[in-house]
């Protein structure tokens, strides 16, 4: 008999996001604010998307000096919709600028956000965002000079980043795909960093409270696999922290073994908790006191000897909780005396 077919829309994977098709140059977008912008040749093509060189919009081309690029998808696509979520929270130039004045900087390596929304052709629509024009990126600048980079450069490199991170950070978000090819150098001056691409950008903490951590399939490979952690998927606790963090109840048993452990090291004279120190008689005392007598619980070990504090840190925990560390079968005979 011949295979039964499959039944359409069975045995599949998830459908796969549209490529946005190339407009001609002088295309004009009009963002929701209705400033319009006019589209110059394209420069580049991310998973889904075109880049182009963009300017505001006049009787004049675009030419290559232009300072704005345009990033265009279907409008059906997740990650533009996902970047421009934090692009109008976290990356408005006034907001920036703000920042920096407020931190005595220079400059701040995050792209400015300076319009988007929404464009039709051909019966079809697509999502755009305008930003800055940048040049190449650091990976590439990686490659050509020998897969090496000068120690001072790493430094300044990650303390530009450290600043790109504290700002993200403090507006709610995570980057969630650092590497070197999301790291592009300005246009203008060489000398400056940015960090780009926010398509996987999670807002962790919105109005300052932090979202509970869960697991989502849909997400277990979201990033780029040759820098993703290898327990991320796997290992990462309900708070988001990692399985060190997970509390653990100690066993009775372990209890004891850690008192003996305290015990020992007050003996070797490093300080742990303030008691009185007795005289050994005062151990003797101990074991012959009735268990309402306050003397039958020293209030400091400092001086204690090691021995006898090792036969109360080596009883069993019913000996430890009736009788505060001597068992109760000794005190009888030594009573009758």
């Amino acid at each position: 008999m011949p295979p039964k077919a499959q039944a359409a829309g069975k045995g599949r994977g998830p459908a796969k996001r549209k490529l946005a098709e190339e407009f001609p140059p002088g295309e004009v977008l009009t963002d929701t604010s209705k400033k319009s912008w006019k589209l110059g040749a394209p420069i580049g093509q991310g998973g889904f998307g075109l880049l182009y060189l963009a300017n505001e919009n006049s009787s004049k081309t675009v030419g290559a000096d232009a300072p704005y690029v345009i990033k265009v998808e279907p409008s059906d696509n997740g990650p533009l919709f996902s970047e421009l979520k934090f692009y109008m929270r976290a990356a408005k130039p006034d907001l920036i600028q703000s920042w920096m004045t407020s931190h005595k900087m220079k400059y701040l390596g995050v792209p400015k956000y300076w319009g988007s929304g929404l464009h039709e052709k051909g019966g079809k629509r697509y999502r755009f965002m305008v930003m800055d024009r940048f040049g190449t990126d650091l990976q590439k600048k990686f490659e050509e000079t020998g897969r090496r980079f000068p120690r001072k450069l790493v430094l300044q490199l990650g303390l530009r980043l450290l600043d790109i991170l504290e700002y993200i950070h403090e507006h709610e978000y995570v980057h969630a795909d650092i590497k070197a090819s999301n790291l592009l150098l300005s246009h203008n001056n060489p000398n400056q960093v940015y960090l780009v691409d926010y398509g996987l950008a999670y807002r962790y903490a919105p109005e300052g409270v932090l979202k509970e951590y869960k697991e989502d399939p849909k997400r277990c490979h979201d990033g780029t696999i040759e820098f993703t952690s290898i327990d991320f998927s796997s290992a990462v606790s309900s708070n988001g922290a990692g399985p060190s963090s997970s509390a653990k109840k100690t066993s009775k048993r372990k209890k004891v073994v850690d008192y003996k452990e305290e015990s020992d090291d007050e003996v070797d004279g490093s300080p742990a908790k303030k008691r009185k120190s007795p005289k050994k008689k005062g151990v003797k005392e101990m074991k012959t006191a009735s268990p309402k007598k306050k003397v039958a619980t020293p209030k400091n070990t400092a001086a204690r000897p090691k021995k006898a504090l090792v036969e109360m840190g080596t009883q069993t925990t019913p000996g430890l909780k009736r009788g505060r560390g001597r068992p109760k079968k000794k005190a009888e005979p030594v009573d009758s005396e």
